[in-house]
C-alpha cells in the first residue's frame, strides 16, 4: 500500500512539473550591442523635458531671420475707432386688432301706460241733475254715462242669470260657469224664476255691481234684482277718469255727494 501511494505522488509531482513547463514564457533576449562611437538615444519619462538635444554631424543649419532692422513693423488696427453698428433689420409692423363690433344701444321699452280708473259719481235726484254734474266735470271724464238706480232704498241685492228654457238646459249653463272659475251658483228650482241660476247676494249695491263685472268678463250676461227698498229712483254718473285727474278732483267739480268705484268693463 505504501508503495502505491508513492507512485501515485511521484505521478503527481510529474504532471505538476509538466504542466509547469508548458506553461512557463519564453526568456526575455537580451537588445544587441551597439557599435562603438553612436550615440544612443534614451527614452525619458513623459513628465521630464529633455534639457539638451544632440546635434548630428551632418545636422542641416538652423534657419537664422534675414529681416532688415529698417523694415516697417506690421500696423495694428486701431481697436479703439468706433465701428458702425451692424443695421438690425427693423420690425415687422404689427396688424392693428380688429375693432370689435359695435354693440347697439339697448332700446328702453317705453313705460307702459297706467291702467285707467272708471268712478261712479252720485247720488243725484233726477236726470237733469246727473247732467249739469257732466257739463261741470267737463274734461275730468271721459266717455261718462247716466245710470238710473230705481231701488235706491234696497237693503238686498241679488245677481241671476235669466231662466232657461229647461232644467237640462240651465245645467249646461252651469258648467259653462265651473268652466270659467265662477263659483258660488244655484239653479232656482221652483217659482217665477224657475231654472234661473242665482250667482250671489249681497247686502250693499258695489258687491254685486262687482259681481255683474266679472260676470261679464266671462261673457254671462246677468241682470241685478234689489229688494226691500221703498222704489225711490237715484242717478248715478259713471265714466273714466282723464289722464293725471285723481277721484277727489273729478268729486269736487261734478259737485256729487259720493263716489264709488267703478268696474271699467261696464263702461264699455
Amino acid at each position: 500500500m505504501l508503495t502505491r501511494a508513492l507512485i501515485v505522488v511521484l505521478v503527481i509531482l510529474n504532471l505538476g512539473v509538466a504542466l509547469w513547463w508548458l506553461l512557463r514564457g519564453e526568456p526575455a533576449s537580451e537588445p544587441p550591442a551597439s557599435p562603438a562611437g553612436v550615440a544612443q538615444l534614451e527614452v525619458l519619462p513623459a513628465t521630464q523635458a529633455p534639457t539638451t538635444m544632440v546635434a548630428s554631424p551632418d545636422a542641416t543649419p538652423a534657419l537664422q531671420d534675414v529681416t532688415p532692422a529698417s523694415a516697417p513693423a506690421t500696423a495694428v488696427a486701431d481697436t479703439s475707432a468706433p465701428r458702425p453698428a451692424a443695421s438690425v433689420p427693423a420690425p415687422a409692423p404689427v396688424a392693428a386688432a380688429p375693432a370689435p363690433p359695435a354693440v347697439p344701444a339697448p332700446v328702453t321699452a317705453p313705460p307702459a301706460p297706467a291702467p285707467a280708473q272708471c268712478v261712479s259719481l252720485g247720488p243725484f235726484a233726477d236726470r237733469a241733475a246727473a247732467q249739469a254734474a257732466q257739463s261741470r266735470a267737463g274734461a275730468a271724464l271721459r266717455g261718462a254715462k247716466l245710470r238710473e238706480v230705481a231701488d235706491a232704498g234696497a237693503t238686498r241685492y241679488r245677481v241671476l242669470l235669466p231662466p232657461a228654457a229647461s232644467r237640462e238646459a240651465a245645467q249646461a249653463t252651469v258648467k259653462r260657469i265651473v268652466a270659467a272659475g265662477v263659483s258660488d251658483y244655484y239653479i232656482i228650482a221652483q217659482g217665477e224664476d224657475t231654472n234661473a241660476i242665482a250667482l250671489g247676494q249681497y247686502r250693499n249695491r258695489e258687491g254685486a255691481d262687482r259681481r255683474l263685472a266679472a260676470l261679464s268678463a266671462a261673457g254671462f250676461k246677468a241682470t241685478m234684482v234689489a229688494s226691500g227698498g221703498d222704489g225711490s229712483a237715484q242717478w248715478w254718473l259713471d265714466a273714466t277718469l282723464a289722464d293725471g285727474t285723481g277721484t277727489a278732483v273729478a268729486r269736487q267739480r261734478s259737485g256729487a255727494a259720493q263716489h264709488r268705484s267703478l268696474e271699467c268693463a261696464r263702461l264699455r
